[in-house]
């Protein structure tokens, strides 16, 4: 973490000139003595992207069915198999970033800098979102507050967490200044687009509203309504050029999350699941995402086939080298998916399928798939929705089935959506773990609960228990 520096010199004890005079304290010119907004702007989009593009891979892939461990006799996070550790790095990784986050805001107040003022906002409420929709209730108030002695935070519930990042969002949103350049050098997401920035903020709370549009206190539904009929007001994603996804170059530091390429796919294969719904769509993105299955014999090429998620029995059933996922998504140059365009398309989509808005469902479906196909370097057939597989049918879960695909490689955000609406309808496995049930969170690291036991214990009974069944606040 960057802080600020004051290095003191010793006092020379040699005169001068035959004076008494010691000679002035220095400050070392090679050290940092003032943080800049835009000196942890970087680091910070970069760690925080990087680590949840491998997680997506390391976790969302096996429990949404993407891909899985092969061969994989037992247990795996594919048989709904969690350990009580499974949520360690990413509660270590947040925290991280949200204090300097903290300190990225503080920053640009002191600056009087008004657009870095409302990036430190928004990106404190994309880490806030996917920390609570992790673990539930977790300390926001009274975290990233060891400076002012304060080592043991209390816990804010979801709601209360879900209503200060809306807030949030809210104000910066106001805060952007598009004619009012970036001081401090440039940034990996956007290179100091600002009107990019704002695209970015209120996507993001359309995203977060229509998560809580369940709980009706929140008024969610009204506020996503007015968000997407006032684009002047809330300008949101048009083109995927807007998107937020960063871009890895390959050179350092910006260098693929994966050390070795191979440790993508050494062990791996793809989910049946995955691959079979692109094959009946005739989907030109399989060839984006996956390599060819071949025959026993290890050489005669059979088409995109997978395996099927929580089988039972020994890997010798599979009498063929299933697909796996192409190495070349990890290889720099890459990028990082934060958040798509073709998920804002799928919001308003699912707005107007849900009666929330009046604007065309199934004009809005067709524009997402559209955008989630080009944005993997894929064309879009002409005949693509004529296939009555992939032709929009009025339901949610023919919106939710492509929306599965727009999220792929988004860090958690297919096991979020999946937990909110139960789509798309994932084919059970024989050797599921944990009764056949979803997992729907990760349990609180075990330093939390030795460390800070007072109020995990709160948090605990608040939640009504702490194990990966008990449903978040906007779940129930």
């Amino acid at each position: 973490m960057i802080k600020k520096v004051l290095l003191l010199l010793a006092l020379s004890g040699s005169m001068v000139s035959c004076t008494d005079e010691f000679e002035e304290l220095n400050t070392d010119p090679t050290r940092i003595e003032k943080i800049s907004p835009g000196t942890l702007l970087n680091p910070i989009l970069y760690e925080m992207a990087s680590f949840n593009t491998d997680r997506s891979a390391g976790f969302t892939f096996d429990l949404m069915q993407v891909s899985l461990p092969y061969p994989s006799v037992s247990g795996g996070i594919h048989r709904y198999d969690v350990s009580e550790s499974a949520g360690n790095s990413t509660w270590t990784t947040y925290y991280r970033w949200l204090a300097n986050l903290k300190e990225m805001r503080v920053a640009a107040e002191a600056a009087g800098d008004p657009n870095y003022q409302a990036i430190a906002l928004t990106l404190n409420a994309w880490t806030y979102s996917l920390l609570t929709d992790c673990f539930g209730d977790v300390p926001m108030t009274e975290a990233a507050r060891g400076d002012e002695g304060l080592f043991y935070p209390a816990f804010n519930s979801q709601r209360e967490i879900y209503a200060q990042i809306l807030e949030d969002l809210e104000t910066a949103n106001g805060l952007f200044a598009p004619a009012k350049s970036m001081a401090y050098g440039t940034d990996l997401l956007y290179g100091n687009n600002v009107a990019s920035w704002q695209k970015f903020c209120n996507s993001l709370h359309m995203r977060l509203l229509l998560r809580v549009a369940k709980r009706t206190e929140m008024n969610a539904a009204t506020k996503l309504a007015e968000i997407i009929n006032n684009p002047t007001k809330y300008p949101v994603f048009t083109q995927n050029s807007e998107a937020a996804l960063l871009k890895v170059t390959g050179v350092a530091p910006n260098l693929s999350p994966w050390g070795r390429a191979i440790d993508f796919t050494t062990g791996r294969a793809a989910a049946e699941f995955f691959v079979e719904n692109l094959n009946t769509l005739n989907d030109p993105r399989l060839p984006k995402f996956a390599s060819q299955a071949r025959a026993s014999d290890g050489k005669t090429i059979i088409g995109y086939k997978g395996i099927p998620s929580a089988y039972t029995g020994s890997d010798a059933q599979f009498k063929y080298v299933p697909s796996n996922l192409n190495v070349a998504l990890i290889t720099a140059p890459m990028v990082c998916v934060i958040m798509t365009y073709a998920e804002v398309e799928f919001i308003k989509a699912e707005a107007a399928q849900q009666g929330i808005t009046k604007g065309d469902a199934k004009t809005a479906y067709e524009k997402g798939v559209k955008a989630a196909v080009e944005q993997w370097g894929a064309t879009l057939p002409a005949t693509y929705f004529q296939n009555a597989a992939a032709a929009y049918d009025g339901t949610l879960a023919r919106i939710m089935l492509q929306k599965y695909y727009a999220l792929f490689f988004n860090d958690y955000q297919q096991w979020f959506e999946y937990r909110r609406t139960g789509l798309p309808a994932l084919p059970k496995g024989q050797d599921l773990r944990n009764g056949g049930v979803m997992p729907v969170r990760f349990r609180y690291p075990t330093t939390v609960q030795i460390s800070n036991g007072a109020n995990y214990q709160k948090a605990v009974e608040a939640m009504g228990g702490d194990n990966i069944n008990i449903k978040v606040w906007w779940e129930k």
